[in-house]
């Protein structure tokens, strides 16, 4: 009776504890969503603007977005919203042929991203090098900081020519230093929260604060500049509503929209592909790519349907939502939710919250994402990964991330296949028959075929040369053609040519190219795991 009392008492323990844990992890996911929410609308507003659309706009396709992608998402506390590389692929779309051609873009865009998915092309991935990501996380870090700077600027009216044109130009010096002065303390506030308690997001809590600084200076006569100064003016909204995209199917439409929609698709997957690994990183776990790319589709199809700009994960606000505590679904669910509760209801509110707090809170994001170890490895890693480390920053921040991540993939390739194609080498044995053997060591492929040809003696070998692949793999076509050719060239000078101890894949690239090379297989010479070719 004691021993089941006693079993009773420590499932009763267990059960506690779950709750307890389950209810912070409730409380953080939707603390985190809230921080994730504020910090969702100045980026918004600022991509409404990159497109060309209005930033009511914007916010309604970061809510239907956040929410359709958290609900299907491979990878759980990524957000998703309305992003500046989506924003930027369709500005020319939107200029030329308006917000109904947009919206039938998106559509397409998120029925391709499915389709990958569902084709389980996202494995693919995998072949992004560490060098890469490094450099996708710096350049990305750096464009997220260069980006915060157009908070700093007003409309203002330049003299051109002697004509007065409205541009964008800096805040007067005194309005500019103060501004950076309480971005400086949003920062610090940022920074020492967590020293203290962890039981609120430290960005949460800075917003609030200097949300209620700017209140009170504002009643004492000075404006910080907010949410709704950049704008430019009050944002109201309500819930999302269906559209049908009002254009003429047509071969004439699709020509037009086909080539944005695959590379929204690809810019869009490729950002949340990277987002995954980074928060993998961070969480020491793993999420599905391909159920992520389908998520992402999903969004973006039903985006399209609701009058959305499209859009994909975000990896300044998934850093945020992680670092804030968020580690399931919830918190990516409660940020859209979140997010278009202030839209209707709390506008006011998030009119007055100052930008300085955002930009503070994208700043402490910068620092977070840049790779600061990156710049000390000097000496310490390759010269070619650093290479490459250096080559995608570059082109993250003066061309787009899809650019440099392809840039990247296919310079580590090439910078991988120029130095495995010097490690071959041959040892040569005489036999007492006279004949000569060539041991290879090393991978035969397009990158080292030529220094392949370059280890045999055709002119002084005898008339009996064989070559050993015990410690050789023959890789691809290109190495099927140079020893095609060099059984030639001992053919043309009437010496026989045995290859011997090749692996069963490398016997199987012979067999199947058999019909389109003069290499043949004597199948009387075969011996244990041996082809003699002539």
């Amino acid at each position: 009776m004691i021993y089941l009392l006693g079993k009773k008492k420590n499932r009763l323990a267990h059960l506690f504890n779950l709750l307890k844990q389950n209810k912070t992890i409730i409380k953080n996911d939707i603390l985190s969503g809230l921080t994730v929410a504020l910090a969702l609308i100045p980026e918004s507003v600022a991509f409404a603007f990159v497109a060309g659309v209005s930033p009511i706009l914007s916010l309604q396709t970061a809510v239907m977005m956040g929410l359709v992608a958290a609900i299907f998402t491979g990878r759980p506390g990524m957000i998703s919203s309305s992003t500046a590389a989506i924003s930027v692929v369709f500005a020319s779309l939107i200029a030329q042929h308006g917000l109904d051609y947009l919206f039938a873009t998106v559509v397409l865009m998120g029925i391709i991203q499915v389709a990958i998915g569902v084709l389980r092309l996202g494995k693919y991935a995998r072949i992004i090098p560490y060098p890469v990501m490094l450099g996708f996380l710096n350049g990305l870090s750096i464009v997220m900081f260069l980006a915060q700077w157009a908070q700093f600027k007003v409309d203002g009216v330049v003299m051109i020519n002697g004509v007065e044109t409205i541009q964008k130009v800096w805040l007067p010096t005194t309005d500019m230093s103060i501004m950076l002065v309480f971005v400086v303390f949003t920062m610090a506030i940022i920074y020492f929260v967590p020293k203290f308690t962890k039981a609120v997001p430290s960005s949460l809590a800075a917003i609030i604060v200097m949300t209620i600084i700017a209140v009170i200076l504002d009643k004492g006569g000075y404006h910080l500049r907010t949410v709704q100064d950049f704008a430019g003016m009050e944002l109201r909204g309500g819930l999302p509503q269906f559209y049908i995209p009002q254009v003429k199917i047509s071969m004439d439409m699709l020509r037009i929209i086909l080539p944005y929609a695959i590379i929204g698709a690809l810019v869009g997957l490729t950002e949340a592909v990277l987002t995954l690994r980074v928060i993998d990183e961070m969480t020491d776990t793993r999420g599905r790519t391909n159920r992520e790319c389908v998520a992402q589709g999903l969004a973006n199809t039903i985006n399209g349907f609701f009058g959305g700009m499209g859009g994909d994960a975000m990896i300044g606000q998934s850093i945020i939502n992680i670092k804030s505590g968020g580690r399931t679904r919830l918190s990516a669910l409660v940020a859209p939710v979140a997010l278009l509760v202030f839209i209707m209801f709390g506008s006011s509110l998030v009119n007055v919250i100052p930008l300085a707090a955002l930009v503070g809170v994208m700043f402490m994001v910068v620092v977070g994402t840049f790779e600061w170890q990156s710049l000390k490895y000097g000496k310490k890693i390759p010269k070619q990964d650093f290479a490459v480390i250096a080559v995608v920053t570059l082109v993250t921040v003066f061309v787009d991330l899809a650019t440099a991540v392809i840039i990247g993939v296919v310079l580590s390739a090439l910078m991988f296949a120029w130095e495995k194609g010097k490690v071959i080498y041959v040892n040569i044995e005489n036999g007492e028959n006279g004949a000569k053997t060539y041991k290879i060591n090393g991978s035969i492929f397009f990158g080292s075929v030529l220094n392949f040809k370059e280890l045999f003696d055709i002119k002084n070998d005898p008339e009996d040369v064989i070559i050993d692949f015990k410690y050789a793999r023959v890789m691809d076509h290109s190495a099927i053609e140079a020893i095609n050719a060099i059984a030639e060239k001992y053919e043309s000078v009437g010496k026989k040519l045995t290859l011997i101890r090749l692996s069963e894949d490398c016997k199987k690239l012979f067999k199947n190219a058999e019909t389109i090379v003069c290499v043949k297989i004597d199948e009387s010479q075969c011996i244990t795991s041996q082809y003699r070719y002539v």
